[in-house]
């Protein structure tokens, strides 16, 4: 009998599909994957991936076939399932938004009373009209949502937006977010305690690799009397490390930087006299 695998479901096609499988292989998990595959199996932890159609992702994480998921956080909103989100990964950031014509009267939701939307994420839109006091006609549609309004099929839409390069190409203009989206992990919330477990293990690669993209390695060689005040300046993740450079009146200091204040660190350590200065990725921390 063969020893439980921990089985995950990505999109499987399409950037969040290249994002989720790049985020896995970063987190020091290998396998491989060909066009058109449907599976594929870690060759160095105990996890095979099944590559779906994203809306299906929640209701078969939902009902066991899948102990976990990367989806958008919409399409969890959309199917209402049952599910954990255990992590928001960071990327495929978008927004569902209201949008109409640029020449239409539509310019709030209150002007959307008694107008025809078309949008492939009917639940979200029904629950946020509801919420507005807005009774307008749903209709749902699957895919090239944008030129509804252009064929007569509808007033305005609700979509996903991420440039908004697709709404002005089709003349139209944003009305009102409906709700902000990026990736998700998300897991059956029934789970034995074995797949738990293997869930956990995923989690602690992943936060691993995830917590260090954002930071730096930085090393810098600096005079003797100035070592307390690079201290100060350094906003260290943990306590930097200080170490006497031989034959000279000067100290090595290194330590892991958030990469966002990195040019502003540089600058204030190089007044002080900084040189030798290096700047290194951090591939994983764990503290």
């Amino acid at each position: 009998m063969s020893a439980r695998k921990l089985r995950l479901g990505i999109q499987k096609k399409g950037r969040l599909s290249q994002d989720s499988l790049q985020l896995v292989r970063d987190s020091g998990i290998s396998f491989s994957s060909r066009e058109g595959t449907l599976f594929s199996e870690s060759t160095n932890f105990p996890m095979e991936i099944i590559f779906l159609r994203d809306d299906d992702i929640p209701e078969y994480v939902a009902d066991g076939t899948l102990d976990i998921g990367i989806v958008g956080q919409n399409e969890i909103e959309e199917k209402n399932e049952q599910i954990d989100i255990v992590k928001y990964l960071g990327f495929a950031k978008c927004h569902l938004s209201i949008a109409a014509p640029t020449v239409s009267d539509i310019v709030s939701v209150e002007s959307l009373e008694g107008k025809t939307i078309a949008t492939s994420y009917p639940n979200i839109l029904r629950r946020f009209l509801q919420a507005k006091g807005v009774k307008a006609n749903i209709q749902k549609i699957s895919g090239s949502v944008e030129i509804a309004p252009g064929i007569g099929l509808a007033d305005a839409i609700c979509d996903i937006v991420q440039t908004g390069s697709t709404l002005i190409i089709n003349g139209l203009r944003e009305v009102e977010t409906v709700f902000y989206s990026e990736a998700v992990l998300v897991a059956n919330p029934d789970m034995d305690f074995e797949t738990r477990k293997l869930l956990d293990d995923f989690l602690f690669r992943l936060e691993s690799y995830m917590r260090a993209r954002s930071l730096k390695h930085l090393s810098f060689n600096i005079a003797n009397d100035k070592v307390e005040e690079a201290i100060k300046i350094i906003p260290g993740i943990d306590f930097p490390s200080v170490l006497p450079i031989h034959s000279k009146e000067e100290s090595n200091i290194t330590t892991i930087i958030p990469e966002d204040q990195m040019w502003e660190i540089i600058k204030q350590i190089k007044a002080i006299g900084a040189k030798s200065i290096y700047i290194l990725p951090v591939e994983k921390i764990i503290f």
